[in-house]
């Protein structure tokens, strides 16, 4: 059997116990064609880039399958059939991710990098170097 990473993103108006239950829903058409359900993970409501059949938001699903093709076609097939999934994606891999995957790790504010490029401060820059002064315009007015 092969592995696969499956996303599907829900209407906004259903509540997470529906996404939930569509998640049992094709966990269970997953395992009646042989195949096993490993790790799921519930993104939550989350904003679209773009708008998907009116929605300014979705709930995302994802779902580690270790199942036949036929099994995948089948969740696909549903899927497209279904009124409350806008958009899915299924992507086989070659191994499972461990641990949570990227989307639900917390990065820590002292992990990411400074906006500033650790510049140093402009006290600390000295002074500047080409040494060009502005001379005053001269006025209209004056002449």
């Amino acid at each position: 059997m092969a592995l696969y990473e499956h996303i599907f993103l829900a209407r906004q108006d259903i509540s997470a116990q529906q996404v939930d239950a569509l998640v049992e829903q094709y966990k269970g058409v997953i395992e009646s064609f042989g195949g096993k359900v490993g790790r799921v993970e519930n993104w939550g409501l989350k904003s679209l880039t773009y708008r998907i059949k009116k929605n300014r938001k979705a709930h995302y699903a994802l779902l580690d399958i270790d199942a036949p093709a036929a099994a995948i076609h089948e969740v696909e097939r549903q899927m497209r059939i279904n009124e409350d999934v806008l958009r899915y994606m299924t992507i086989a891999v070659e191994a499972h991710e461990e641990g949570p995957s990227a989307m639900m790790q917390k990065r820590d504010r002292d992990d990411r990098p400074r906006r500033d490029g650790d510049r140093p401060e402009r006290s600390d820059r000295g002074p500047r170097e080409g040494g060009f002064e502005r001379a005053p315009r001269p006025r209209a007015d004056r002449a």
